[in-house]
């Protein structure tokens, strides 16, 4: 008994271990892993549209460039919207600037009233806390420029990969049969296939959102009479990329702008509980609705994941944590010694969160509708 104890300890101390080597050698190895998955999940994107193109003639390879010069092109308009539309804002910077530096007097003018405190005393200890934060602020920038840096090297290695992804795509499925050479061959596909559908689904229902969320949020917008209203809809629709706190950063942005040009602190607060029964209509109706059960996870796993992939690869890990534990899930689930794992993964159903009467009702159902059959 002591022994399987000790046996069993071991297995757990080992596996404990397992994990953390994985771990550290995915921060070591960050900035291959990290372009490497951003071109498979976006390969499983376009790979419908080169499988088009190949039914209607095109070679492998051509199709594959064209499906990946379509996405090129697509990313290239969004940026383009975006630097247009930021030139077209800053056009107006002088006003905006002035605006904010009155608003900023009188939040002053306040602040000294109800403190007891000069204006003069308030920008002395501002300018204090600014001089013991510049560290802080100087690393954070530095971090921010690494990041656009490494995202301009991403621009160029991922398109690149994706070609190979989509282009040797047969010869990458070969491999995993090659290494799970004891496992049957149908298993294989079918957890393939498994993972395609829930990358897929997951894609494609994300997309449908922000185009969905960027819609709600330009009509509120254009109803406070906000300036570039479609513009700060899209951004902050484009923003739901990060979950749960993505669309409340992109509601800073047009209520700082209304704040700035409007008369009244009434528009701002208007946009933020806009953008606020938006996030609401997301969460509880439009993705339940297009994503469904597709790919259904555990929203406190999801929650964590989300600030671990931020921990472990920055912006990036954020973007890459839904899809990836979605992932995960679909191969946890295919192993018996894993399926728990995959199960903790899974979005609870109605039985876990009933109270006892509900539970009593829901049996005593069961029981009449079984009588009910047998009796027929």
């Amino acid at each position: 008994m002591q022994e399987n104890i000790k046996d069993k300890s071991i297995r757990n101390a080992s596996r404990l271990l397992m994990l953390v080597l994985i771990v550290l050698i995915c921060y070591v190895l960050q900035s291959i892993l990290v372009p490497i998955l951003f071109s498979v999940i976006l390969s499983v994107l376009l790979l419908p549209i080169c499988e088009r193109f190949e039914k209607w003639g095109f070679n492998r390879a051509f199709a594959s460039l064209t499906a990946l010069l379509i996405a090129i092109l697509a990313v290239v308009g969004i940026i383009y919207l975006i630097v247009s539309q930021t030139i077209n804002i800053g056009q107006d910077a002088s006003d905006i600037v002035n605006k904010i530096k009155s608003l900023v007097m009188r939040v002053l003018e306040w602040t000294s009233e109800k403190f007891n405190m000069s204006t003069h005393e308030l920008i002395q200890r501002g300018e204090s806390e600014m001089g013991n934060s510049a560290s802080s602020i100087g690393s954070y920038v530095t971090s921010v420029l690494n990041s656009i840096g490494n995202s301009l090297a991403y621009g160029l290695l991922v398109p690149i990969m994706i070609f190979f992804f989509l282009y040797y795509r047969e010869f990458f499925k070969a491999f995993f049969f090659r290494v799970f050479s004891s496992t049957p061959k149908e298993k294989i596909e079918e957890v393939l296939g498994k993972i395609y559908d829930v990358l897929r689904n997951y894609l494609v229902g994300l997309i449908s959102v922000m185009g969905i969320v960027a819609v709600l949020n330009t009509i509120g917008l254009m109803i406070l009479g906000i300036e570039y209203a479609w513009f700060f809809g899209i951004l902050a629709a484009m923003l739901t990329i990060f979950p749960y706190v993505g669309i409340f950063i992109g509601s800073l942005i047009p209520a700082l702008f209304a704040l700035a040009t409007k008369d009244s602190a009434w528009f701002a607060l208007g946009v933020v509980l806009w953008f606020q029964l938006v996030q609401t209509l997301e969460g509880n109706f439009i993705t339940p609705k297009i994503v469904g059960g597709k790919a259904s996870l555990n929203p406190l796993v999801s929650l964590l994941s989300f600030f671990l992939g931020g921990m472990l690869f920055g912006i990036s890990g954020m973007i890459l944590a839904l899809p990836l534990l979605a992932m995960l899930k679909v191969v946890f689930d295919a192993m018996p010694q894993t399926s728990p794992y995959g199960f903790l993964l899974s979005e609870p159903d109605d039985s876990f969160i009933l109270t006892s009467g509900q539970k009593r009702k829901r049996a005593e159902k069961q029981k009449r509708k079984k009588k009910k059959n047998e009796t027929e």
